[in-house]
């Protein structure tokens, strides 16, 4: 009973953060590009931006692949790839971009896992030991398995880095887990770096490129759905989890 309770107020907990966080992604990404304005005239990045692009673009075919063993390599070590999720797409532009963001952060979410799980699970067990996120974590996926792993990929309630970690010590299978995580970052892959490619266009040709705001309007509506879809079918599992408990309940039965 004091178990069960424990996992109730981690349902509730983090179907309050859902809650409160569902618009994060939008204004995260808006944060973003306004910060990369700043940075771009305050620190010259522009010039550091271009440097670095006919450097991966001078290395060919190879150029690609260097990009996603970085990315890789950072979301692995918990290093924030937001940055080279924004450079993507000025980079290689929305199409190119999101499959190389796409691979790179899939790949290091996958490294990560594989690290807690089988390679450094005692040194992150005591990592996240103390963790409060992490019980929230722990409890919501052994109750409802993929979808807390879709759920948490759409919507920021748990940090990034922890999510990779932290999945490598709950029961989710590898396989489960690299599909829903591939799958829900997706949409906001989408949405930065279709966003970011925009944002470069847009300074660069000085007009508006419409196709492109179009794409990053279809992305944005297709996250929302889908993080409304996510948080209903949990509230329908959890509806399910709570039924047959009342009912076995000494309560239920005068």
């Amino acid at each position: 009973m004091i178990e069960s309770g424990k996992v109730a107020s981690a349902e509730r907990a983090a179907a309050v953060d859902v809650r409160r966080r569902a618009w994060l992604k939008p204004v995260l990404f808006v944060v973003a590009l306004a910060a990369i304005l700043v940075a771009f005239k305050v620190f010259g990045l522009g010039d550091r931006l271009v440097e670095l692009r006919a450097w991966i673009l001078a290395l060919g075919p190879l150029g690609a692949v260097v990009f996603v063993l970085i990315y890789g390599v950072a979301t692995t070590v918990a290093l924030p790839a937001s940055v080279l999720t924004v450079a993507a797409g000025a980079m290689f532009g929305s199409v190119l971009g999101v499959v190389l963001v796409s691979v790179g952060s899939t790949l290091g979410a996958a490294g990560a896992f594989a690290l807690a799980r089988w390679l450094a699970r005692d040194s992150v067990s005591r990592w996240l030991a103390g963790n409060e996120k992490f019980r929230q974590l722990d409890a919501l996926t052994e109750r409802h398995g993929a979808i807390i792993v879709a759920l948490t990929r759409l919507v920021p309630i748990f940090p990034f880095n922890l999510l990779n970690y932290g999945f490598g010590l709950t029961r989710v299978p590898f396989g489960t887990y690299l599909f829903w995580s591939w799958l829900c970052m997706l949409p906001g892959t989408v949405l930065y770096v279709v966003g970011a490619d925009a944002f470069t266009r847009g300074l660069a040709e000085g007009r508006m490129p419409w196709a492109l705001l179009g794409a990053l309007a279809v992305a944005l509506v297709v996250l929302v759905l889908l993080v409304r879809y996510a948080r209903r079918t949990l509230a329908e599992r959890e509806a399910a989890v709570k039924t047959p408990a009342a009912a076995k309940s000494p309560e239920a039965h005068p």
